[in-house]
């Protein structure tokens, strides 16, 4: 399987500093590159062949505000890229666990570090980060999510929202107290539910996804979910087969709606012989908190992601 890469992390027009943040880890190659390590991709990464041991990338939103926020997300980020690459001293993530299971141990792994400086440095108390991961061995992308970061799986002409924010609105929508339009501009649909450093202990929430060839993931943070619905991103992708432009447009068009919050995208085509052709165009997704396996094009909506029957 070939991976065809991009990201980018943009302040927006109001922020002063961006507290956003993102990884992709190439884990055979031991090659990676983090939003702390400036705008542009190593170019190893824009194309790669898949290792057995596989991808990693991930999107973290911190908040706390000046130092706080943006501490969080980079030792999201920093904390999950350690732990999954080991060092001189420690192995990473052994090729015989599931790569899912490595990179939920990271995030909880995580969530403690960002805790215990929050409470040890006044400067940081108080801040978080949201987390949103993907893990990628053979055809299987495997998600892990923690908060309201998104995922987003394209698939020929359609799009498809693979995770669900743990977010207050997103909970008033699931019990019927709101409706799906009141919560885009509801007071408290920046509240989230679940953050890394928040408390002592986290539960990330995942899902699986088996690839097909020319699907296309998206993780961002909410500076662009919060801005452009499922369809103006995918008529953007579809005007850009190029990913660095399709990043750009993107973000491009979350400032021209305001800009309000930091903004960040990473892409990732996934081509080559070794994946089937997709069949009727549809993306079967497993989330735990479904009942039972469902095929979204039965039940979904392409906004708010997996829905109850």
């Amino acid at each position: 399987m070939i991976v065809e890469l991009h990201a980018k992390s943009d302040v927006g027009r109001v922020r002063r500093g961006n507290e956003d943040n993102f990884l992709v880890l190439d884990l055979s190659s031991q090659k990676t590159w983090t939003g702390s390590d400036g705008s542009e991709s190593p170019e190893e990464l824009k194309k790669l062949d898949l290792g057995e041991q596989g991808l990693v990338l991930v999107v973290s939103d911190g908040m706390g505000g000046a130092l706080a926020g943006d501490v969080a997300s980079r030792m999201a980020v920093d904390s999950v890229r350690e732990m999954l690459m080991g060092s001189e001293s420690e192995n990473g993530c052994d090729p015989e666990i599931p790569l899912v299971d490595c990179l939920k141990n990271a995030t909880v792994y995580a969530n403690l570090a960002i805790h215990l400086r929050s409470q040890e440095d006044s400067r940081c108390a108080g801040m978080g980060a949201t987390f949103t991961g993907a893990a990628v061995k053979g055809d299987i992308l495997d998600l892990v999510q923690v908060g309201d970061s998104r995922g987003y799986i394209i698939r020929k002409e359609q799009i498809r929202l693979a995770t669900k924010d743990q977010s207050l609105v997103q909970q008033l929508v699931d019990v019927g107290q709101i409706s799906e339009a009141e919560a885009e501009t509801h007071m408290f649909r920046n509240v989230i539910l679940q953050a890394l450093g928040a408390q002592n202990d986290v539960t990330p929430v995942t899902g699986k996804i088996r690839l097909r060839r020319g699907d296309i993931l998206l993780l961002c943070s909410d500076g662009l979910s919060g801005k452009l619905r499922s369809e103006d991103i995918q008529n953007i992708l579809a005007s850009n087969p190029d990913l660095n432009a399709a990043c750009d447009e993107l973000i491009a068009e979350a400032n021209n709606r305001g800009g309000e919050d930091n903004i960040t995208v990473v892409l990732a085509r996934f081509i080559g012989d070794d994946l089937e052709e997709p069949a009727n165009d549809r993306v079967t997704i497993e989330l735990p908190q479904l009942e039972e396996d469902k095929t979204l094009d039965d039940n979904y909506d392409a906004d708010t992601g997996p829905t109850e029957e």
